[in-house]
């Protein structure tokens, strides 16, 4: 149950730092500054971020549980069934080249979170349902 520690720890800071506070809180040139296209209605990113803070919390009532020896099997699927539909969203955007024409920072975070979403399903499978 330690590395399944540390794996929700990582998605915690993660999306704590690469979604849920620059979805919540980014003005709008930061967004443009990253080269993102300006599509995305303020109001719905702002949503976002906060569905990325409820799952944050979610993450890190697990983390407790497990500091407590205390397997957070809910917590765990719910994290599967997250980055795995995220992953497959970006794999598929990846394989579209739908971010081909934004900014280089906004590109690498892309891959970045591909990469992340990828790895952290991965691990949450293993050191949970998998690794039992």
């Amino acid at each position: 149950m330690v590395m399944l520690k540390y794996i929700l720890v990582i998605k915690i800071l993660f999306t704590a730092f690469c979604w849920a506070v620059p979805a919540l809180a980014a003005p709008r040139c930061v967004f443009k500054r990253f080269g993102f296209p300006e599509r995305y209605p303020d109001l719905f990113v702002r949503l976002l971020g906060a569905a990325y803070l409820a799952l944050l919390v979610g993450y890190l009532l697990a983390v407790q549980e497990l500091c407590q020896g205390v397997y957070p099997a809910a917590t765990v699927w719910v994290g599967v069934v997250s980055n795995g539909l995220a992953c497959t969203i970006l794999a598929v955007a990846a394989i579209r080249r739908s971010w081909r024409t934004w900014g280089l920072p906004a590109r690498a975070l892309m891959w970045v979170s591909l990469g992340m979403t990828f790895l952290i399903t991965a691990g949450l499978l293993w050191f949970g349902p998998l690794g039992d």
